[in-house]
């Protein structure tokens, strides 16, 4: 396969709780940052296919059918190889283990011929520090079966080639041919320099025991809608996201993925937004997944204790540090599309939203999960009094415009959610607040949006206070109206909006966040996680057969394995990074709501 052909949806994932790595369609790991998520990347060949570094592993069967596939309930990857002459799987896991120090970070690559026989050629191709650099590559030998090569003592990366045949030092590469006969399984174990040899039992009982913890993990799930599969795969790309070690949520599995075709929107995703996480926790509430979730406000809340005044940052990275500055790498980008930066500007940023989302996620958390602690409680005290403080101030909003604060809507109903969800806390659990001022608040948080951004004329509600067209536009963020329940889902006036929206940034169900100019350069994609919120309002309208429509062609722009990008391009193509943690918790949302709203037998209406 050409490697230059290979698209962002061609990928699966697979991941151990620390990091992630993207397996493409011709069984190529062609993405990788080493040893953690936010590490620089030791294969990125997805972002410059000259120098970004892979790890190939691809038989020598031309004209070969090609399938991928997850083994069922697990985030272990089945690439097939299927010619007249031979049939060749290969196996890829990066293995849990049973505790978060228990064993050192692996990448697992296990080759077995199914029928005929078969020559696999291996290429182990790093280039450390994004790209910067590839180091020269030995072997040793120790009288086993076991062959062992590095890359100098320094990177912190060794490959070891376990059963027939030999590693290969080719300069900054290893290399070998490994034929395979009917039955053959060899192994190829990517991991630290110091990792002890495995035999081919302990290896057997390594995948046989990620299976276990994979399929374990899943059947924890309580949703046994109609969409199960679906459902489930998405759930599964959540928790690839999660961090074992610190309890915190990634937004994405990558950087430097481009939102608009060779253009300059390429942005890293290696940390935890406090709103996208504190999406991830509903959803994963939503499906019974009480750790995750627990495990998360904790790791929110020792951030929130920090805070003397009740500020959080708009993102951590996964440790709870400080995310770095941006960075332009050199690497040429994903189909062109540079600058290719790391670390994130919009950390800087003021957003009001989050609090809402935080607090959303700590009430539903304290409902479904653990109580608040009482350090944590005081936390929150401090955060929605400064919300109290803030919320008639200007912020960048939700998607982090990087251009003069507005008042933005959703922000405004965010810190509406942030007061209303801690009031309903302090009365649910009779915990100490100041609960006239925050009511106070709440009411004229309320009274506020009616007031400015409820527009007579347009018959509508508007995206930002200004007589600006921009202003006096929709967005896909005024989509959570309904969902965190300002606003009945059938008030008309809400259906208004709701139609605006749907004439003015749908395009046959896929929705744009926005459809004004944001200065920057570039077409943007539809939204994947403003089409599922559509879906969902839709359904909550009582539009029960439009909303379901619209799910299932949403649903079959999942990529082979069922992940989804960030956005959608116009030809249907993945733009963003991959597998996008906002796209699949909408997912969930949608089709949790959706497949309620029809065992109802609700209303069906078309617009």
């Amino acid at each position: 396969m050409d490697k230059a052909a290979i698209s962002i949806a061609d990928h699966g994932a697979i991941g151990n709780l620390e990091t992630v790595a993207l397996v493409d369609t011709a069984g190529t790991i062609d993405y990788l940052c080493w040893p953690c998520l936010d590490s620089a990347s030791v294969f990125a060949r997805l972002l410059d296919t000259e120098t970004g570094g892979y790890f190939a592993a691809e038989p020598d069967l031309p004209g070969a059918n090609i399938v991928q596939m997850y083994l069922p309930e697990t985030n272990i990857l089945l690439t097939r190889w299927m010619a007249d002459a031979a049939s060749v799987d290969l196996i890829d896991l990066m293995p849990v283990g049973n505790d978060a120090d228990d064993a050192p970070s692996r990448l697992v690559r296990r080759l077995t011929c199914t029928r005929g026989s078969a020559t696999v050629r291996v290429r182990c191709a790093p280039r450390f520090d994004y790209g910067v650099v590839g180091r020269k590559a030995s072997v040793t030998t120790d009288g086993t079966d076991v062959s062992r090569g590095g890359f100098d003592h320094e990177s912190g990366l060794a490959l070891a080639l376990h059963g027939a045949g030999s590693l290969v030092a080719d300069g900054c590469d290893l290399t070998a041919e490994i034929h395979l006969a009917e039955g053959d399984t060899v192994s190829l174990v990517l991991s630290n320099p110091d990792d002890v040899s495995l035999d081919t039992d302990t290896l057997d009982a390594i995948v046989e025991r990620d299976i276990a913890y994979w399929r374990s993990w899943s059947r924890t799930s309580r949703y046994r809608g109609r969409w199960r599969e679906t459902v489930e795969r998405s759930a599964m790309a959540l928790k690839l996201l999660t961090s074992r070690k610190h309890g915190s949520i990634a937004a994405a599995a990558t950087f430097g993925l481009p939102e608009a075709p060779g253009g300059v929107r390429n942005w890293d995703y290696r940390a935890t937004w406090i709103r996208d996480s504190s999406f991830t926790v509903y959803a994963l509430i939503r499906l019974g997944y009480q750790e995750e979730a627990v495990g998360f406000l904790h790791w929110a809340m020792d951030r929130a204790q920090a805070c003397s005044k009740g500020h959080l940052g708009v993102m951590y990275a996964l440790d709870g540090g400080e995310i770095a500055d941006e960075r332009k790498l050199a690497l040429r980008g994903f189909g062109g599309a540079a600058p290719i930066v790391v670390g994130n500007e919009a950390k800087d940023q003021t957003q009001h939203d989050i609090y809402g989302a935080l607090l959303d996620a700590t009430y539903l958390g304290s409902k479904y999960g653990e109580a608040i602690a009482h350090d944590s409680w005081v936390a929150i005290g401090r955060i929605v009094d400064q919300v109290c403080d803030t919320w008639a101030t200007p912020d960048s909003g939700i998607w982090e415009v990087r251009g003069p604060k507005k008042h933005y809507l959703h922000s405004r109903l965010m810190s509406w959610v942030a007061i209303d969800r801690a009031v309903r806390l302090a009365q649910k659990r009779s915990l100490p607040a100041p609960l006239v001022r925050w009511s106070e608040t709440r009411t004229a948080i309320h009274d506020d949006i009616w007031a400015q951004f409820w527009d007579d004329d347009l018959g509508r509600f508007v995206r930002a206070i200004g007589d600006a067209p921009e202003d006096k536009a929709v967005d896909g963020a005024l989509l959570m109206m309904p969902l965190v329940r300002f606003i009945g889902a059938t008030d008309p006036k809400w259906l208004a909006t709701l139609k605006a929206i749907g004439e003015d940034l749908s395009d046959d169900g896929q929705v744009y966040r926005y459809r004004i100019d944001d200065g920057l350069p570039g077409q943007e994609g539809t939204f994947v996680a403003c089409s599922f919120w559509y879906v969902e309002c839709l359904a909550r309208a009582g539009r029960l057969d439009e909303a379901r429509l619209n799910f299932e062609k949403l649903l079959a722009h999942a990529n082979h394995v069922g992940l989804f990008a960030e956005e959608i391009a116009q030809d249907g193509s993945f733009l963003g990074n991959f597998p996008q943690g906002f796209s699949h918790l909408a997912l969930i949302s949608a089709a949790f709501y959706l497949d309620r709203a029809l065992d109802s037998d609700g209303p069906r209406e078309w617009a």
